[in-house]
């Protein structure tokens, strides 16, 4: 391969050989001296784009599990917990494609593939090309860092050095101010004239700012709906949580972190002020602290949730405080509310008492105690489904330690002429 080839991108067909020298077992150096490319880049294609093809169903990768005493309850201050190593998946090449043990291996295992590959680097490549990347919030924060620095006759470099923080390069700085990111901010407007001295060089074409946060699908892989359900069975798992969120004001809340227990027809909620992957997280914690550790990991195993941007950090929802795995994430297919149908007929039964286009806070929605009221009413109503039953006496019929732990946590049931289902009920 030409010595030209070096520093240009990788094609498909080059793909296509790294995924021939994978299942040949042959080591990164090897794939990329035929490719004419470096190591490095070699290793980086194969980590970027390879796809957990299966999880593993034990809490811990632990080489000791065949033999473990303690019923695979695995935590990393076990005395038996020994961390499995795969110098194959791990190391070199990177990826399990041809391994002669892969049917047999019972930990996570990583394929590459070509096409998926192409498609993920054309993907990206254009969205790299499209708008400015920050939110519109991380465009104000920043700003909020640089102006009164800018004021004090600071340059883009020294205010670089000083705050590590900033991610962005001096030059892209300078293309932000130049194209006029942050020039309608109110109170931190930040235009060419902030500038201690200006660049002696042709400026960028000026565009209207375009916030276009550019997306991360890093976290879908291993968690499709299609990983989903090949999960489901061969794991024979058939506890279920299904997670949501129900709002009316995606700017100020509050906002309702939405749970069922499809097994039991059970349904939870949780009060939260922020949209945020870390008040989602800080959900199933409380989830955890409501079941307690123990029931938390037998009745939610698995977690089939939408690609909602406050959902987009399973590695924290799954891994417990000591690094153990606690339960499984898995996302539903864009635009496929239908695949946890289950839950989004409860939301029709919580957009009865809270309509959309209303203040939920005005109709009483204040507090994780006046969610309780309306999660008990909701899990009061009898169900066809159920046979007339509610789901609150199914649930406590086939598990009354799940139910118990609720009532604790303030849930009740209802008499059933008593269930209100209006926007008054909190007013009453």
């Amino acid at each position: 391969m030409s010595k030209d080839n070096f520093a240009r991108h990788l094609t498909l067909d080059e793909r296509r050989i790294i995924l021939t020298g994978i299942k040949n077992e042959a080591s990164k150096s090897d794939i990329a001296r035929m490719l004419g490319k470096d190591a490095s880049t070699i290793g980086k294609e194969i980590k970027a784009h390879r796809v957990l093809a299966y999880r593993c169903t034990l809490p811990l990768e632990c080489r000791n599990y065949r033999h473990c005493p303690y019923g695979c309850r695995c935590r990393k201050d076990c005395s038996q917990y020994e961390p499995f190593r795969c110098t194959r998946r791990d190391r070199s090449p990177g990826a399990c494609n041809g391994c002669s043990d892969y049917s047999r291996c019972h930990f996570n295992k990583y394929t590459y593939n070509p096409e998926h590959a192409q498609q993920e680097y054309q993907k990206s490549l254009v969205d790299s090309r499209t708008g400015v990347n920050l939110t519109y919030e991380e465009a104000h924060s920043l700003a909020q860092i640089l102006k009164p620095l800018l004021d004090k006759g600071q340059s883009l470099y020294q205010i670089l050095a000083s705050h590590p923080e900033i991610r962005q390069s001096e030059k892209t700085l300078y293309n932000y101010i130049e194209g006029g990111i942050f020039a309608n901010m109110n109170d931190v407007s930040i235009t060419c004239m902030d500038l201690r001295r200006q660049v002696g060089r042709k400026p960028s074409k000026r565009r209207q700012a375009q916030y276009k946060k550019r997306n991360d699908y890093r976290y879908l892989k291993g968690r499709t709906y299609k990983d989903y359900q090949t999960y489901i069975e061969d794991s024979g798992i058939t506890d279920i949580v299904q997670m949501d969120t129900v709002y009316n004001d995606g700017s100020n809340g509050p906002f309702i972190q939405t749970f069922k227990f499809v097994k039991y027809h059970f349904f939870f909620a949780v009060y939260q002020e922020k949209r945020t992957a870390e008040a989602m997280t800080a959900g199933v914690d409380l989830l955890e602290k409501i079941l307690g550790r123990e029931l938390f990991r037998k009745l939610v195993p698995v977690i089939l949730t939408d690609r909602g941007s406050e959902f987009t950090d399973p590695d924290r929802i799954e891994q417990d405080n000591d690094g153990s795995i606690r339960c499984r994430v898995f996302y539903c297919d864009p635009m496929m509310a239908g695949q946890k149908g289950t839950l989004e007929n409860n939301h029709h039964e919580l957009r009865d008492i809270f309509p959309k286009g209303t203040d939920l806070k005005a109709l009483g929605l204040v507090s994780q105690e006046a969610l309780n009221i309306a999660v008990s009413h909701i899990d009061s109503m009898p169900k066809e489904i159920l046979e007339g039953r509610t789901p609150f006496e199914y649930a406590e019929f086939l598990n009354p330690a799940m139910v118990k732990k609720f009532c604790q946590a303030g849930i009740s049931a209802i008499d059933k002429d008593k269930v209100i289902l209006k926007p008054y009920l909190l007013k009453k």
